[in-house]
């Protein structure tokens, strides 16, 4: 084995170039000897620390921490390790150190061997670690903080929208009752108005009784929406009663009557296809009924309403046709939903804005669906499709 011996520092430069520093004392304090990092570090050259007492350099508290602590536990226990001093520098400037301490017995006295290791680099990291952890502390009081409020908020939500739930609820059953209650007297008054007509071959009081007669058709009409309104939202739903029927007859059925009720507007009906399918007829009436309303309401008087039937091989359909003004695109997003109206145009066929939400209501009773096409050149086109059963 190669001799390596050089490769260690002899005592002298091992004291002097240690990378901590290195500090010998009497059992009084006075510095026997110093190395050169701890004199770098303190600002005193070496001549100028030889003979003063150790505890001269350490600040007031560290005196005092001197006097009742660590001086009489290295006497007991002859060393410690780690305790944490503050010096001050020549410039009274204040080093915080760590010290290591031993207690050495000669026949000519006791010695103290001290090593100390400067802290700053550790005390800066310590305190950005406390600020880190005070302000990680102040982040989880003020999410906590935060939280507790949205749960207050959420409850207090909760607790408006239960309510606002329960007064809808209790509106919409008032709205079916007094729908279902109001159909009895309107009954009673058209009946009433059509025995009277009968009586009164012409003249002003037969055209009132026209009047009374026609206007009590179309409470009526609204009224049944009002009331199918109020069976959807309360989740019932529309209901349907199928049955087998001839799909162009039923369509046909409607026509005459429609032509009474909107005497102003031409309504054509056109067929495509033959058969019988299984619909609830009354409602595919409704559905015609509701989408020639809105075309009354909406298209050009001075063009006719087309009404096609159309039965194919797995689907049958129900189209409505009207010149007029196109349905803005702002309006599309809503059009089938209720009270809403797809234009601002005001005549005496304005409904309550039911109709085309009652209509894709019982399309959907029927498995089918409600499209609609609109143009300025073409008009408005309201197609109901159901499959064929």
């Amino acid at each position: 084995m190669a001799d390596e011996s050089y490769l260690i520092p002899d005592p002298q430069s091992l004291f002097e170039n240690a990378p901590c520093g290195l500090v010998v004392t009497r059992e009084d304090g006075s510095i026997l000897r110093a190395n050169k990092i701890f004199c770098t570090w303190i600002g005193w050259g070496k001549t100028d620390l030889e003979g003063r007492r150790f505890q001269d350099l350490l600040t007031m508290d560290g005196r005092v921490f001197h006097q009742i602590h660590w001086s009489p536990l290295i006497q007991m226990q002859g060393s410690l390790a780690e305790v944490k001093l503050e010096l001050q520098h020549r410039d009274r400037t204040t080093i915080s150190m760590l010290l290591n301490g031993v207690r050495h017995q000669h026949e000519s006295g006791v010695v103290y061997h001290l090593a100390l290791f400067c802290t700053a680099d550790r005390d800066k990291y310590e305190r950005e670690l406390l600020e880190a952890r005070h302000l990680a502390e102040k982040l989880l009081a003020t999410k906590v903080a935060a939280d507790a409020a949205l749960s207050r908020a959420q409850a207090q939500l909760n607790k408006a929208y239960e309510k606002a739930q329960r007064r809808a609820l209790f509106a919409e059953q008032m709205v079916a009752i007094v729908s279902h209650d109001l159909k009895n007297p309107l009954t009673a008054i058209k009946m009433a108005a059509e025995i009277l007509a009968r009586k009164m071959p012409s003249g002003k009081e037969k055209q009132m009784l026209s009047h009374i007669s026609s206007s009590t058709d179309r409470a009526h009409r609204m009224i049944t929406d009002l009331l199918d309104f109020a069976l959807a939202r309360v989740g019932l739903g529309i209901s349907v009663s199928r049955s087998a029927v001839d799909f162009h007859s039923v369509v046909a059925q409607s026509i005459p009557e429609l032509k009474m009720t909107f005497p102003d507007v031409s309504l054509k009906h056109q067929s495509v296809g033959q058969g019988n399918v299984e619909l609830d007829a009354d409602r595919i009436q409704q559905i015609i009924g509701n989408l020639v309303a809105n075309s009354a309401a909406y298209g050009d008087h001075k063009k006719p309403i087309t009404v096609v039937s159309s039965l194919d091989v797995d689907r049958v359909s129900i189209s409505v046709h009207n010149f007029g003004p196109a349905i803005p695109e702002s309006a599309l997003p809503k059009l089938f939903e209720p009270m809403t109206r797809g234009s601002n145009h005001d005549g005496h066929h304005r409904s309550v804005g039911l109709g085309l939400f009652i209509v894709r209501e019982i399309a959907k009773a029927h498995g089918g669906d409600i499209s609609m096409h609109s143009t300025a050149d073409e008009g408005t086109t309201f197609t109901v499709s159901f499959p064929l059963v």
